[in-house]
């Protein structure tokens, strides 16, 4: 049984190109995410990916924090280069905490704590993403395998695990700056993204 249903689809144009966008309903919380496609990506070659996990203050309000609205656009420019590939926007802000959580974890950050030690001060395991729900929306787009756009490794696993089969890995490095440096070490050094310095 698929942990996520499909809902509705419509055209979504952007300033790259127009992606059709799809929305799922999670089961098991109700939360809406969405795909956004663009071309046939239900061929047996591999499809361009990005599994984008929701950060408001990254994607929306343009954070220097972090580096996730960066790797966003840069996402959705080389899917629709491609002319085919699909973003799956998964609505688990703050590595899976939500939002409140994650501001204060940022609080802990601005007193010196990493991005790990924040959320496990907070009580929280340092990453409660759960990829299932991608796996399915994957499977009920028809996508047969991908070629990840990511650093972190735990994605590349899950999809695995998951039966969505990862033909590449393409970097997908944005946007590092003064305000993210340590955040992106922490996330190399403890987190196992595969990051160059």
């Amino acid at each position: 049984m698929s942990s996520v249903s499909l809902v509705a689809s419509a055209e979504l144009p952007t300033p790259w190109g127009v992606f059709t966008m799809t929305g799922f309903k999670e089961e098991a919380t109700g939360k809406d995410h969405v795909a956004l496609s663009m071309g046939d990506i239900t061929t047996d070659a591999p499809v361009l990916a990005r599994i984008h996990s929701e950060c408001l203050t990254g994607d929306a309000l343009f954070s220097l924090r972090c580096d996730c609205g960066f790797q966003l656009q840069a996402a959705l420019q080389r899917i629709a280069k491609e002319e085919r590939g699909v973003l799956l926007y998964v609505r688990q802000e703050g590595r899976g905490i939500g939002l409140l959580n994650k501001i204060h974890a940022y609080h802990l950050q601005d007193q010196g704590a990493d991005t790990v030690e924040a959320n496990e001060a907070l009580g929280f395991a340092p990453d409660l993403r759960d990829y299932t729900i991608c796996a399915d929306m994957l499977k009920l787009l028809d996508v047969k395998s991908l070629r990840l756009m990511t650093n972190n490794p735990r994605k590349i696993k899950a999809m695995e695990k998951y039966g969505i089969p990862v033909a590449e890995r393409v970097p997908l490095e944005e946007g590092k700056n003064a305000y993210n440096e340590f955040y992106l070490a922490t996330k190399a050094g403890k987190l196992g993204h595969m990051l160059h310095d």
